[in-house]
């Protein structure tokens, strides 16, 4: 089985790159994420019948042998994929314009910058004289025009252009592409620009002129990212993010709007979970505080430099060490005594290893719990310095796998901190 799926908050550029990968491998079978953008699902809503599409449950997934993923290159905007990422016997196909790092390593891919993901995939529906029907190029244009602004975007390529006008060529209805991507903009949205604007202050960061504006807000909003594209015109600066939360379904969206070079937006939001494109990008965050997802912006665009709130006033200390000629033995009593899953090694009150709960894996003899921790231990350390920040401590930690970083200063250790603790920071559960 080969199958074709996309990101979630699907667009019309990621629904038109879907259907022109079953033009290129007809066997595929569309899998459509649950939660795509209002004009989607109401395009989808009036041509349900010439669109075939499953939901992610219907899918037996050991059936699978070939994977088609369009308009994003990151398992995490993925929806229920997991259990393909590890499959080693499955097939990768990759269609993408976003000219960035992947986590989804590709048997064969086409990650070429251009405004739209679709307009990669038309050029190889023309290049290969493949037939297409004028609804299918009806909604091949509105993804393309959706994703450069009708061609007005500054990351339009003149490769968008020429497929624009092939596009037209094959018969696709301007008519119906006004319909679909005119954006709904009434008196929800013009509420929620003039409270912004009320509150709207600018800041300089790292060179560039910044607003940053957080908002509760109750029920379903439509149309959000052209109130923030408004909100930045308005105030004419070169970024403007909107942090809007809704306390009655526990979550945040980020919203971000850019015309700066030089200031990637979505660069900052995939360091948030979420993706887009240089001016424009979002991110959905669950159960966060706003404070401090407008601290992680702002250490976001200044490159992670050093932070108000740094590893010194989040790590634990005194810190429980062991010394390097500690019993297995009595580490495990240590582990079991402490409720923790890892002590870091010392030798003469430097630290000279960590030793986890994994490590005892490693033990194939009963006696070797007599052995000491240096026999067992890891000595590839990843440690920080007292003065970093927790977004670099929680990169650290996810880079290299792991939930704790001695806090290290002059080479002796003065604290520790943990994934839970950069959590607590992140999801304002710390202590007032």
């Amino acid at each position: 089985m080969q199958i074709i799926t996309t990101h979630k908050n699907t667009d019309f550029d990621a629904l038109a790159s879907m259907i022109a990968a079953t033009v290129l491998y007809p066997k595929a079978v569309c899998v459509l994420p649950k939660t795509v953008n209002p004009n989607v699902k109401a395009f989808l809503s009036i041509h349900k019948d010439i669109f075939d599409m499953r939901s992610p449950g219907e899918i037996d997934f050991d059936k699978v042998k070939s994977l088609i993923v369009v308009d994003t290159n990151t398992w995490s905007r993925l929806e229920r994929m997991d259990l393909l990422s590890t499959r080693k016997d499955l097939e990768i196909i990759l269609w993408d314009h976003h000219k960035c790092d992947s986590d989804i390593k590709a048997t064969w891919k086409c990650q070429e910058e251009s405004g739209s993901n679709v307009t990669l995939m038309a050029g190889r529906i023309k290049k290969e004289k493949k037939k297409i029907s004028p609804i299918q190029a009806t909604l091949f244009l509105a993804g393309l025009y959706e994703d450069t602004g009708n061609l007005s975007f500054p990351s339009t390529t003149a490769r968008d252009a020429h497929m624009a006008g092939f596009l037209l060529e094959k018969k696709a209805d301007l008519n119906i592409i006004n319909t679909f991507l005119r954006q709904a903009y009434g008196e929800k949205q013009k509420n929620i620009l003039f409270e912004m604007l009320q509150s709207a202050k600018r800041s300089k960061i790292n060179g560039y002129n910044v607003s940053i504006n957080k908002l509760k807000i109750e029920g379903h909003v439509s149309s959000l990212a052209v109130v923030v594209g408004m909100y930045r015109e308005i105030l004419n600066v070169d970024a403007a993010f909107g942090i809007f939360t809704n306390k009655e379904k526990d979550r945040c969206m980020v919203i971000a709007r850019s015309n700066a070079e030089g200031l990637d937006m979505a660069s900052i939001m995939r360091s948030m979970g979420g993706g887009g494109h240089p001016g424009a990008a979002s991110a959905m965050l669950k159960s966060v505080n706003p404070d401090a997802v407008e601290e992680w912006i702002r250490e976001l665009i200044e490159g992670n430099q050093q932070a108000s709130v740094q590893i010194s006033d989040l790590m634990s200390f005194p810190v429980f060490t062991v010394d390097i000629d500690t019993s297995m033995e009595k580490v495990a009593a240590m582990l079991k005594e402490k409720g923790c899953t890892g002590l870091p090694v010392v030798e003469r009150e430097k630290l000279a290893g960590v030793i986890s709960r994994r490590d005892f894996t490693k033990i194939k003899r009963e006696s070797q719990l007599k052995s000491p921790v240096k026999a067992f231990m890891s000595k590839n350390i990843i440690t920080i310095a007292p003065g970093k920040s927790p977004v670099q401590a929680a990169k650290l930690m996810a880079k290299h796998d792991i939930g704790r970083l001695p806090v290290v200063e002059n080479g002796h250790i003065i604290g520790i901190i943990t994934r839970s603790d950069t959590m607590l920071y992140f999801y304002d559960l710390l202590p007032d």
